[in-house]
């Protein structure tokens, strides 16, 4: 079978959802699969268009440039001064498990359509390794390995995946995020209730969190459906809702964590949470209001508590699909 004919074939059996994207490794179809649940399902990135396959700044900075549906492959470490923007309908994923960026990081703003994947980022220096902005929508960060230290202060570096501005539909799974202060911000201002109410809908499944101090996620008037995920080593807070925002947290794991839920302080209005089938550990909760989100709008499975450790550890961070 020709090459051409292998990656016809492969593109036929994309799903109409396209649960899962497609990663083309010199010439033949090989597919990077994870399925995708959450907010973020009907993502689609760069399936069904060209691929490249990049090692420098330059040549990448080109690659993830327009709306055009493309895959861009990242072979080896690109060192990043600030973001690279991304375009729509694209996916950006690594080749084996140590490629992907350092120093910086990558920005979706107002874009819709991207998938990240199979990447690893480090040490985003005064910026955040993923910023999802301004009516973004429709992305799916998956498999990735996000981390910096906790040598600097906390303010050294942002946030690993920071969701703002009323960017909406998003799903982020199976990614170990670790060695960080503030891991994950969903709205970023006390403020912005008029562009963020009605918005900001994510759904975190299956990740790693380890030796983080907050922010796991830090909700503002959004939706978070937070589930089957391993909070390890946290000396903060873990899922923090305010501001209005509905949790809905389940079947997740929390070990040597100092407060697994909070729905107040460092706001002026709390939010809400609603917790079922988590093994807490020992870790505090403070929940000053439930609302009303205990059912999410879409499919998805549950692992079973007792199986989420060895889920998560095995599956999380790169090198693990294609």
């Amino acid at each position: 079978m020709s090459a051409t004919l292998r990656r016809k074939v492969a593109l036929a059996l994309l799903p109409a959802c396209a649960a899962f994207a497609v990663n083309l490794l010199a010439g033949t179809a090989q597919a990077a699969t994870s399925t995708l649940e959450g907010y973020g399902a009907g993502t689609t990135g760069g399936a069904g268009g060209t691929t490249t396959t990049v090692s420098s700044l330059s040549t990448f900075t080109a690659a993830v440039k327009g709306d055009a549906a493309k895959t861009v492959r990242v072979s080896g470490t690109i060192s990043l001064s600030g973001q690279v923007k991304v375009g729509s309908n694209t996916t950006v994923v690594g080749v084996g498990a140590a490629s992907g960026f350092t120093g910086g990081g990558l920005e979706l703003d107002g874009v819709h359509n991207v998938i990240l994947q199979d990447l690893r980022i480090s040490k985003a220096v005064g910026t955040d390794a993923i910023t999802i902005i301004r009516g973004a929508n429709h992305v799916w960060v998956d498999h990735d390995d996000l981390s910096s230290d906790l040598s600097h202060g906390k303010d050294y570096y942002d946030g690993l995946v920071d969701i703002t501005h009323a960017a909406d539909y998003i799903t982020l799974s199976w990614n170990h995020f670790h060695d960080h202060y503030k891991v994950s911000l969903v709205g970023h201002s006390d403020s912005n209730a008029a562009e963020d109410t009605g918005h900001l809908h994510v759904t975190y499944a299956h990740n790693w969190f380890s030796n983080v101090n907050s922010r796991l996620p830090s909700v503002r008037f959004g939706t978070a459906h937070v589930y089957d995920n391993y909070f390890q080593n946290v000396s903060d807070s873990a899922v923090h809702s305010r501001m209005n925002a509905q949790t809905l947290v389940q079947n997740n794991v929390f070990r040597d964590t100092k407060t697994a839920v909070t729905t107040t302080g460092d706001s002026k209005v709390d939010g809400y949470a609603n917790l079922s089938g988590n093994d807490l550990g020992g870790g505090a909760t403070d929940i000053t209001r439930t609302g009303s989100f205990t059912t999410p709008p879409y499919s998805f499975t549950l692992t079973p508590t007792s199986s989420v450790v060895s889920s998560v550890t095995a599956g999380a961070g790169t090198g693990v699909v294609g």
